[in-house]
């Protein structure tokens, strides 16, 4: 597997406090990365240290296969926005970014303005930063991430407090990043229906750890609908739903599961009195993305 960036047992404490707890992920190149949490789950110390911004208390990480200090050396290929974007209040957005601009060694007006298409702020002009809406501000701190060609962008919680039309703008930048510029992206969010619509890997954070981390596909597996089937022999009806002709379907939890033909429980009924097989419980289950993460993390408080 081609990963980008990788954590060893990331940790971070504050006293006696861990805010990061040997936290592992593996974030694979070309992707997007969305890390689930509630607020004060950890996201941010982990992509602080990531980041560069804060120093691990133990553990380490991997960019590009390097760690220690020659991890520094990778840092001019990570952008980075946590938390608000640090802008000037009264310069406009190209000041902004000319700014940032020259801090890194590039003088380019061309290759600038381009950023600024590519976020929706092309036409600005001279209005100034401490004018633009919300939406507008974390479009120009991704720009501003984005000055020195990043192969990883790191962004926390770039959708919170937007409104649909901002989340939605959101939504297509991330994806253009991604799809046309190849740009690895390591993402979080505690909104998870807006997280799943972009994300292609999940790692789901609570008090600090690490508590699950799966591909798009395996999350949606959990939460998809599905038929729940409980009988009096597994490995018999297992074989009889064969011979019917399924084959999405997984044993979990002393249940089998079929992602496939919900409507034809009857039929599935049927065929296994006929076989002499008790059918204990059959019924369409379904599970949301957040349903899922509130039966890991045990409730809905403080998301």
């Amino acid at each position: 597997m081609d990963y980008i960036l990788t954590t060893n047992e990331l940790t971070k404490t504050y006293g006696k406090y861990k805010a990061a707890n040997e936290v592992s992920i593996h974030v694979q190149r070309g992707g997007i990365y969305g890390l689930i949490g509630r607020n004060g789950a950890g996201k941010t110390t982990l992509m602080k240290m990531i980041g560069g911004l804060s120093r691990p208390t133990s553990g380490h990480f991997e960019i590009h296969g390097r760690n220690g200090e020659t991890t520094e050396q990778m840092m001019p290929k990570v952008g980075i926005l946590i938390e608000a974007p640090g802008l000037y209040p009264n310069m406009t957005a190209m000041q902004n970014l000319t700014t940032k601009a020259i801090a890194v060694g590039i003088h380019d007006k061309k290759y600038l303005q381009g950023l600024l298409e590519e976020v929706g702020l092309a036409d600005t002009g001279k209005k100034k930063a401490k004018q633009f809406s919300l939406g507008m501000k974390q479009r120009l701190g991704i720009a501003m991430a984005l000055v020195n060609q990043p192969e990883l962008l790191i962004l926390d919680e770039p959708i919170n407090g937007l409104d649909p039309q901002g989340i939605a703008e959101m939504r297509a930048i991330l994806h253009h990043l991604c799809n046309d510029r190849g740009i690895t992206i390591l993402i979080s969010s505690h909104i998870l229906d807006e997280l799943s619509k972009v994300a292609t890997q999940y790692g789901i954070i609570h008090e600090g750890r690490l508590l699950e981390e799966e591909s798009k596909e395996e999350l949606f597996s959990k939460c998809c609908e599905r038929l729940e089937l409980r009988t009096s022999d597994i490995g018999k009806t297992m074989e009889i739903l064969g011979l019917m002709g399924f084959s999405k379907m997984e044993v979990k939890d002393d249940a089998i599961n079929i992602y496939e033909r919900l409507n034809e429980s009857g039929a599935i009924t049927v065929a296994l009195a006929k076989a002499n097989i008790q059918t204990n419980e059959i019924a369409v289950k379904s599970e949301a993305l957040e349903d899922y993460y509130f039966q890991l993390t045990g409730g809905k408080e403080n998301v």
